[in-house]
């Protein structure tokens, strides 16, 4: 067992699927934040592990939070990593770590996070991503992986070509996991790049309905997608009083519906900041006239 974490008594777990959920540097429209939120409302968990804060956070970052009523302080909450165990609706065991991404000893992390999954018998690693991209609101959500092997990542499709990028520490323990030949795979959902700064609760749903199809879990991810309903609604009738920015949407359509990748020139449409913001007043209540 290693120093980095505490184990507590926990019941049996079968062949377990490991959800990373520590928070991430790149989250668009909270894709993925909202999605584990929704998992771990409809799964009830228990703490299974916790890590060692003082030796992975640095608090002048990530202060506590102190309480104070009356002029008393009556509580000071500590930022934590944990490791979480419940069960999806069929009785399939889940793992969930979640908590702030570690600041200080990432491999020491990802030898302890490895090497607990093994004793944990874990058979599938996955996390979930979203990124900004030049997508329209009005097409299906699109994913791409990173995985451990070609043919985990083919189940969900992967973006052709070598990139190199700065990483988080999920990626780094995509690797470890890797070296101990454990599966491992990062899905990420495409998010409207003029609503990244916004919940895009349609991201949400299609990264716990992927989660759900790689891993073999029956997650319901209905509530996601009655909120993206309404979402959409909301942005279809901002955009409806620009000519400006539907021209965007259709340029941005026109690009994905034949493939292209790289859309063409915006240098004359309204950038996404703008329409974002002006998606954000709409959005609180506060759009004036068109």
């Amino acid at each position: 067992m290693s120093s980095l974490y505490e184990l507590h008594a926990h019941r049996l777990l079968e062949s377990p699927v490991l959800l990373l959920a520590t928070e991430s540097w790149v989250d668009a429209g909270l894709g993925a934040q909202a999605a584990v939120a929704h998992i771990l409302d409809t799964i009830p968990t228990e703490v299974l592990a916790t890590f060692s804060s003082d030796e992975l956070i640095d608090f002048r970052s990530r202060r506590p939070i102190v309480r104070i009523s009356d002029g008393v302080v009556d509580h000071l909450s500590w930022p934590e990593i944990q490791l979480r165990a419940g069960q999806d609706t069929a009785g399939s065991s889940v793992l969930v770590l979640m908590g702030p991404e570690p600041d200080m000893a990432w491999h020491a992390f990802v030898r302890a996070v490895v090497g607990l999954a093994t004793e944990l018998g874990v058979r599938l690693v996955v996390s979930l991503g979203a990124y900004a991209a030049p997508v329209p609101h009005t097409r299906p959500i699109s994913l791409m992986a990173i995985a451990t092997e070609a043919e985990l990542a083919a189940q969900v499709g992967v973006v052709a070509g070598t990139a190199e990028m700065p990483a988080g520490i999920q990626t780094a323990l995509q690797e470890g996991f890797a070296a101990a030949d454990v599966p491992a795979i990062g899905v990420w959902a495409r998010v409207p790049h003029y609503l990244a700064a916004l919940p895009y609760p349609a991201a949400s749903a299609a990264l716990v309905d992927a989660l759900a199809a790689v891993a073999g879990l029956e997650l319901d991810a209905g509530p996601l997608r009655a909120a993206a309903g309404s979402v959409l609604k909301q942005i279809d009738e901002i955009i409806a009083n620009s000519e400006e920015y539907r021209a965007l949407v259709r340029n941005l359509e026109a690009a994905v519906d034949s493939g292209v990748t790289t859309p063409s020139d915006f240098s004359d449409l309204p950038s996404g900041e703008e329409l974002a913001a002006e998606l954000e007043r709409f959005l609180r209540g506060e759009q004036g006239e068109p």
